[in-house]
């Protein structure tokens, strides 16, 4: 089990919004996501939109699971059912370790708020390079509660028994 910090250490956190239709100034999901992170006292490292492409989603991630200056990518959108909803397919083979759990609890809480509308989410997550990558739907309420019911006490050293920090690249004394 990873040990805490009794202190908050600040993430760099990277912000990927896939769609085909949302700009920079439609963008609700990927400006909640900041807005959150930046208010837990985290720090944006990088925002970008992009297509649903495989390619294109995975170029962009990739570039910053090699990037030091990035702990944390947090992608919104694409993880339904239609046709182009492709991040799954394109992020997960980029993982040295799955985060089941956090797919499985995304669902979970979710089921609270849109009931069985929750089995066609797609949330994964995985650790790559020591950068973690959480892939939420797209909806605002969705990543609310991605944020608010999962992230914002596994991205805090100060979470205990454990949570995610000593994994990442931030990781100080852990």
């Amino acid at each position: 089990m990873a040990t805490q910090n009794s202190e908050f250490v600040p993430l760099r956190i990277a912000v990927l919004t896939v769609s085909d239709t949302r700009s920079f100034e439609t963008d609700t999901s990927g400006a909640a996501l900041v807005e959150m992170a930046e208010a837990a006292g985290h720090r944006l490292a990088a925002r970008e939109l992009c297509r649903d492409d495989v390619y294109a989603m995975r170029a962009i991630v990739s570039a910053w699971i090699a990037d030091p200056g990035v702990d944390v990518i947090i992608t919104t959108g694409g993880t339904g059912m239609a046709d182009r909803d492709s991040t799954p397919e394109a992020l997960s083979p980029l993982f040295d370790r799955p985060i089941e759990g956090f797919g499985e609890l995304f669902r979970q809480l979710s089921f609270e708020e849109i009931g069985t509308s929750t089995v066609q989410s797609r949330a994964v997550a995985g650790l790559a390079n020591r950068t973690l990558v959480f892939c939420v739907p797209g909806s605002t309420g969705a990543c609310r509660t991605a944020w608010n019911r999962i992230l914002v006490e596994q991205l805090d050293a100060r979470h205990k028994p454990c949570n995610f920090v000593c994994h990442t690249g931030a990781a100080v004394g852990c």
